[in-house]
C-alpha cells in the first residue's frame, strides 16, 4: 500500500525540529542537551526573574549576532587580545569555546544560584592562572579588574544592541538600564569593580576606553579566523556569513580601520538589516517549541 505523503505542517515540524537541534549542537555542544535541562529543571532561587530584562535578552536568537559582534569588539583592546591568543583555543576549539560560554551565560542567567555561583568560581580561577607579559615587558592577568570590565562592557554593549536591532521585543528605556545593572551583579562576582549599571553609564566606559584599543597582528588574524576560516561544514558557510555581516554592520564606525573591517552604510542599513532579521527569525523559529509562546 502506498504511503501517503506527509502533511505540509507536519513536514515544516520535522524541518524546524532537525534545524534547531542541529543549531542548538552545534552552539551547546554534544552534551548541551543535559546542561540544558540541569539548567533549567534543577529546583531553587535563581539571580533573576524570569522574563526579566537579562532573560529576554540573553534567551533570543538575536545572540547569535550579538556574539559575534562582542568577540570583533573585544580583539580591540591589545592586552586583552594578546592574552585570548596566547591562551585561548579558539584555533583549535572555536566550538568547544563557544559551548563553554553559551553555557556560563545560560547557568548564570537561568540556572539556581548555587549553579550559577559555581559556574562564575571556575570562570574566576581560570583567570587566575592566565598570565603573561606583554611586548614591552609589562605582567598581565586575565583577573585584572581593568581588563574584566573591558570584556564585559563590550559584550554587554553587543547583546544589547543586537537585541534592539534583531530582537524579538526590544526593551525600553527601563528595561535597558535594568539589563545593564543586572549584568553589572555578574561581572561583580567575576571581579569587575565597577560595572555600569546603567545604558549611560555603558556608554561612557565604553568612551573611556577608546584612546586604548587598537587593531594588532593577533587581532587580525582572529578576525580572519572567525570570518574567513570557521570550523563549518560548506553548506553552513552562507548562513553563518549572513551572521557574521550582521554583526560586522552593527560595528562603529572608527573600528573598521583598526580592524580592516568593509564599511558598506547603505548596504548594511538596508540589504544586510534585511538578511539579517531573516536568519535571526529563522534561528529563533527552528529553536522555539511548536505551540510555544
Amino acid at each position: 500500500m502506498r504511503q501517503l505523503p506527509r502533511p505540509l505542517g507536519a513536514e515544516l515540524t520535522v524541518i524546524r525540529e532537525r534545524l534547531g537541534q542541529a543549531i542548538f549542537h552545534r552552539v551547546a555542544g554534544p552534551d548541551g542537551a543535559h546542561h540544558r535541562d540541569r539548567i533549567h529543571a534543577t529546583p531553587g532561587p535563581r539571580w533573576f526573574e524570569p522574563g526579566s530584562p537579562i532573560t529576554r535578552v540573553h534567551g533570543d536568537a538575536s545572540m547569535f549576532v550579538g556574539g559575534i559582534r562582542a568577540l570583533l569588539m573585544q580583539t580591540l583592546h591589545p592586552v586583552a587580545m594578546q592574552a585570548v591568543s596566547e591562551h585561548s583555543g579558539f584555533r583549535g576549539d572555536m566550538w568547544g569555546r563557544l559551548a563553554r560560554t553559551s553555557r556560563f551565560l545560560a547557568v548564570t542567567t537561568f540556572g539556581t544560584a548555587d549553579d550559577a555561583q559555581q559556574a562564575v568560581d571556575v570562570v574566576r580561577a581560570i583567570h587566575e592562572r592566565v598570565t603573561g607579559t606583554t611586548p614591552d615587558g609589562t605582567p598581565y592577568s586575565a583577573a585584572d579588574p581593568h581588563l574584566l570590565l573591558w570584556v564585559h562592557v563590550a559584550e554587554i554593549d553587543s547583546f544589547l544592541l543586537t537585541h534592539q536591532v534583531y530582537g524579538d521585543r526590544p526593551l525600553d528605556r527601563a528595561g535597558r538600564d535594568e539589563y545593564v545593572a543586572q549584568t553589572a551583579e555578574v561581572a561583580r562576582r567575576l571581579g569587575v569593580l565597577d560595572p555600569p549599571t546603567t545604558e549611560a553609564e555603558l556608554r561612557d566606559v565604553l568612551s573611556s576606553f577608546r584612546p586604548e584599543l587598537r587593531g594588532t597582528p593577533q587581532a587580525r588574524e582572529a578576525i580572519r579566523y572567525l570570518l574567513l576560516k570557521p570550523p563549518l561544514p560548506v553548506a553552513a558557510r552562507a548562513p553563518y556569513g549572513v551572521l557574521t555581516s550582521a554583526a560586522i554592520g552593527l560595528m562603529p564606525v572608527w573600528t573598521r580601520r583598526h580592524l580592516r573591517l568593509p564599511w558598506f552604510p547603505i548596504a548594511e542599513r538596508t540589504v544586510v538589516r534585511g538578511i539579517g532579521t531573516a536568519a535571526v527569525g529563522t534561528i529563533r523559529w527552528a529553536m522555539t517549541p511548536p505551540g510555544a509562546a
